[in-house]
């Protein structure tokens, strides 16, 4: 039965470069990250987890609901679960989408810290002028950590409920290993400077008019460069092609599916990241992982 992860040692055309490229890579991150073969062990031993995985990115790369990947998964002759498997799985992968990022992001040195939102439904502008014109204010909050030399997401997290930005900087800056994270004013905390400074990480961060206090705030002040402050705006370019590419709002409805989507577009856009690049360098080229 045909497949998209063709096995490397099979004979396949001249034309098909690109994708066993990108099946190659993905292969090699579930050996890498040392993923076992069924999700689990006492299952039953009908799809691998590489069958899970090919399904959900796929449905994050097309931007397409859970049935509608059912659907598009038969017509082409593939192996996929029902539409309330793919939802189960979904909802457990959420922290593997994690160890993801980081094996598709390795040694960082300079990092971006920023937040963004996702909206839940995805309103037409024809229904917003039949109501009272205004954009619905209820989103998910998304914090994440971004490459600026590497240009891919390194760590993120998703919050059902807005949050302050702190809060979820704690966590992300302890499961990142940088020299230096950039942040804007939001990001103005002395535990967190503090958390950084323990850590071995430059936190910059441009103070506030109205805060003077703080040790490892002036500590990290005194270290503060304008030029690399700067490519903070990277992460907000990110973001943008992240909604352009992949969709700006979210289909599912739990909080744990909710989470788990959102990382996997974040997943997808890392390992499909240098396909975009093969249109304006040599084939010869090849993005490491």
């Amino acid at each position: 039965m045909p497949t998209i992860w063709a096995e490397e040692g099979g004979e396949t055309s001249p034309t098909m470069n690109k994708q066993e490229r990108l099946i190659y890579k993905v292969k090699r991150l579930l050996r890498r990250l040392g993923a076992p073969r069924w999700l689990h062990r006492y299952g039953p031993k009908k799809y691998e987890l590489l069958h899970h995985v090919q399904a959900l990115l796929v449905k994050a790369y097309s931007r397409l609901s859970y049935r509608r990947t059912k659907t598009f998964f038969n017509m082409l002759g593939m192996r996929c679960h029902s539409k309330s498997s793919l939802q189960r799985t979904s909802a457990k992968l959420a922290g593997f989408w994690q160890r993801i990022l980081k094996a598709t992001c390795p040694n960082s040195y300079i990092v971006a810290m920023d937040a963004t939102g996702f909206s839940r439904t995805n309103p037409s502008y024809h229904y917003l002028r039949r109501i009272d014109g205004k954009i619905p204010r209820i989103y998910i909050k998304m914090n994440a950590v971004f490459d600026t030399r590497k240009k891919k997401f390194l760590a993120a997290k998703v919050r059902v409920r807005p949050a302050h930005d702190v809060k979820d900087a704690k966590q992300l800056i302890k499961n990142i290993n940088a020299k230096i994270a950039v942040a804007d004013k939001g990001y103005t905390s002395e535990e967190l400077h503090e958390q950084a400074y323990n850590q071995g990480t430059l936190l910059m961060v441009p103070l506030r008019k109205n805060i003077r206090r703080g040790f490892y705030r002036k500590k990290h002040s005194k270290q503060f460069r304008t030029r690399t402050y700067y490519r903070r705006e990277l992460i907000e370019a990110g973001f943008g092609a992240l909604k352009r590419t992949l969709g700006a709002s979210v289909s599912s409805r739990k909080a744990r599916t909710i989470r788990s989507e959102l990382l996997c577009r974040l997943a997808c856009y890392n390992i499909f990241l240098f396909l975009s690049r093969l249109s304006g360098q040599s084939l010869a080229e090849k993005a490491t992982f």
